[in-house]
């Protein structure tokens, strides 16, 4: 039974890489029970929006860029070479750097991640977190692959900026999750907007796009924006504690696609 996403008829427990049902996408929405609520939630928006972009349109034929792309140079990693690609947003101060590999077009489906800045795990090697190891990983997939592309967006600690998050740790440190800490300091537990990422994968040339991603709301967001998602990647990362209480609370609370044990 055909089903808008590998994780709608399938149980957390097991997450093969399968194929996007295009065509029949949206006819039917198969939600199994061990899901959760906020999972349940983005499912049933995928049914309700997802529709507006069945039309093939890639990109969407009536869109505003609010992106600009601002300079373009070679980078050198321990990964391998990359180019990497500066944007800055013409709505606000939010500032995109791009790491891409390859030829991109609007026909091959291309390996793309949307990473959310982390000074602390991607910098300063925080094992808090699993951020900085996913980060690496997609690397390393795109590299093997030959093609992709990295979209990195300074929207620090899900979008409180990083003094918010240090004092989100304190909270933390007296034993509150990331969830609860966030909701203490008086924030959203996610504030995060992808759609001037999916703005930047369009610029990149990008239409049919294989999302390394556990992350059920990145994934409607690159759907409701006009992309056409052929496959998602996990990106599980084999974390010890505390990185390991970490995901386990971004699936029991943030609805993400992870097999770690409850």
């Amino acid at each position: 039974m055909p089903a808008p996403w590998p994780f709608a008829i399938r149980s957390q427990a097991a997450f093969p890489v399968l194929p996007f049902h295009t065509v029949h996408a949206y006819d039917i929405i198969k939600i199994p029970d061990d899901i959760g609520p906020w999972t349940r939630k983005v499912v049933k928006e995928l049914e309700i929006h997802g529709r507006e972009n069945m039309n093939g349109d890639c990109p969407p034929a009536e869109r505003t860029i609010t992106v600009e792309r601002v300079a373009t140079a070679k980078l050198p990693t321990q990964v391998g070479d990359f180019e990497i690609i500066g944007y800055r947003s013409l709505t606000s101060s939010e500032e995109f750097v791009v790491l891409a590999k390859g030829e991109l077009g609007p026909d091959t489906p291309t390996l793309v991640r949307i990473h959310s800045q982390c000074l602390t795990g991607d910098v300063f090697g925080s094992i808090k977190c699993d951020c900085g190891p996913q980060l690496r990983r997609a690397m390393e997939m795109i590299e093997a692959e030959g093609r992709g592309a990295v979209v990195y967006q300074q929207q620090e600690g899900r979008g409180i900026g990083i003094l918010n998050k240090i004092r989100a740790y304190a909270l933390q440190d007296d034993g509150a999750d990331t969830v609860e800490a966030n909701e203490q300091l008086g924030f959203a537990v996610d504030a995060r907007d992808y759609r001037q990422c999916a703005e930047i994968l369009f610029d990149l040339g990008l239409c049919r796009v294989r999302v390394i991603s556990n992350n059920p709301d990145k994934l409607r967001a690159l759907e409701n924006a006009g992309l056409t998602i052929v496959e998602r990647i996990p990106i599980e990362i084999d974390a010890k504690e505390p990185a390991a209480h970490y995901m386990k609370t971004k699936k029991e609370k943030l609805g993400h696609l992870l097999t770690i044990d409850q």
